[in-house]
């Protein structure tokens, strides 16, 4: 089974509140007979889109394959928060790497921000980006590390943009009565993800890439020059750039060792109108520091956009808004029986240490994947790193690459079983107050 075609109407977006509030772009044609090319890009989401504009704009001929649409995987249904630092934070990091490798990817991180800041700027993408995202704490222990953490980005990383929140002045940003205080990062920023990613598409076409959708790879011949072969075509090109992220299926064995695709879920709520100030009295986006992390923020039509709840396998389930509704209840007692309006699900990938996966898996061909659930950042950077790595400039790619990475154990056959199992543990940890 694909998760390509597990869960999703071919070539349609899902019904999402952002896919309902997104503006429509024109389908580009799928790929038919043969094609010749400097580099081709398989995967039309934030990290393939981003390659395929930076390459283009260098002077590159580039193809870019899509089995869907443009942003039709996690990049047009996630959360659309753009955190700062890494997935992992920067104590954690510090004992991966050492200081000075943790230094660079917290620096690469802040570059990361810019980023997609300066591309949404330049390309005059309306995507409703807004500064602010606060970390919450359900218990004290939790705002502690928070408040902690917070220091240490000021102390070693001269990181100032965090202002520390104790429970009152928390619930008069958030009157949740689940949370105990946390920070407020105004470096951080949230965003509409689909209206993003249909923005970096479009400019990755006025630049002169060659998009084509609804082509589904199915096959890459390694050589010299790449062949990658869809339904109706293939792509000659010296340089492949793999960037399919949770949707990768059988395309490279050796990263989907290293990288596992999970299911996570958000729903729209109706417009919550005035009622609105008792979930956030200020346009930011929260996320907590529950193991299986609670997101959410207020849409630009006051409805309630949580994220909450995964799930291991090929399979959505029946009921997504009942699913997500368990952990918003907790979070927003009042708004149980609220209506919801909108209930999705979508695919990203983890890896074993939760940093992204950017490999050279062949002379001419690179990838990056596995963000974690920090994609926004993350993904737009790998893109322009792989583009800059094609044309000989490999310093950022390098940084990324020198993680080690172990392969989730077990193997294809039992690793989700074995995910679900700990995954299990954890949110019953989450439940019981560990």
């Amino acid at each position: 089974m694909n998760l390509l075609f597990s869960n999703d109407k071919r070539g349609r977006y899902p019904d999402s509140w952002y896919a309902a509030t997104a503006e429509p772009i024109a389908p580009f044609a799928p790929l038919q007979g043969a094609a010749r090319a400097d580099v081709c890009v398989v995967g039309a989401g934030y990290t393939g889109l981003s390659a395929a504009l930076h390459l283009a704009e260098m002077g590159a001929d580039v193809v870019l394959l899509e089995a869907h649409r443009v942003g039709f995987g996690a990049s047009g249904r996630n959360g659309g928060q753009l955190g700062s630092g890494q997935r992992q934070d920067q104590i954690t990091l510090e004992k991966m790497v050492g200081f000075d490798a943790a230094l660079r990817l917290w620096h690469l991180a802040e570059d990361a921000k810019a980023l997609v800041r300066g591309l949404i700027a330049r390309h005059a993408i309306d995507c409703h980006l807004k500064d602010g995202v606060a970390w919450a704490g359900s218990r004290d222990r939790e705002v502690r590390e928070l408040h902690g953490y917070a220091a240490h980005l000021a102390r070693r990383y001269d990181y100032t943009q965090i202002e520390t929140l104790d429970v009152e002045a928390f619930h008069a940003l958030c009157p949740s009565p689940d949370y105990r205080g946390g920070i407020l990062d105004m470096g951080a920023a949230h965003l509409h993800p689909l209206r993003f990613a249909l923005g970096l598409a479009r400019a990755a076409d006025a630049a002169g890439a060659r998009l084509h959708e609804r082509s589904h790879v199915h096959g890459i011949e390694r050589g010299d020059k790449v062949t990658v072969r869809t339904d109706a075509g293939h792509v000659v090109a010296d340089h492949m750039i793999l960037a399919a992220n949770g949707y990768l299926g059988g395309l490279d064995r050796s990263v989907a060792a290293r990288v596992l695709p999970i299911n996570n879920y958000v729903v729209a709520t109706k417009p919550l109108g005035d009622e609105a100030a008792r979930v956030l009295t200020r346009d930011i986006a929260v996320a907590d520091s529950r193991f299986v992390v609670n997101y959410f923020r207020l849409s630009h039509d006051k409805r309630l956009l949580f994220g909450g709840g995964e799930s291991y396998g090929y399979r959505f389930p029946e009921d997504i808004a009942a699913l997500v509704r368990k952990p918003m209840s907790t979070v927003f007692p009042h708004l149980r029986n609220v209506e919801i309006d909108y209930a999705w699900g979508g695919t990203l990938a983890i890896t074993m240490k939760r940093m992204p996966y950017l490999a050279r898996l062949a002379p001419n061909i690179l990838s990056a994947s596995g963000y974690s659930g920090h994609g926004v950042g993350n993904a737009v950077q790998a893109g322009k790193l792989m583009a800059e790595a094609v044309r000989g400039t490999s310093d950022g790619f390098d940084a990324f690459a020198g993680i080690p990475h172990g392969a989730f154990p077990g193997g294809g056959m039992f690793r989700t079983p074995l995910l679900t199992l700990a995954m299990s543990w954890y949110a019953m940890r989450d439940r019981i107050g560990w």
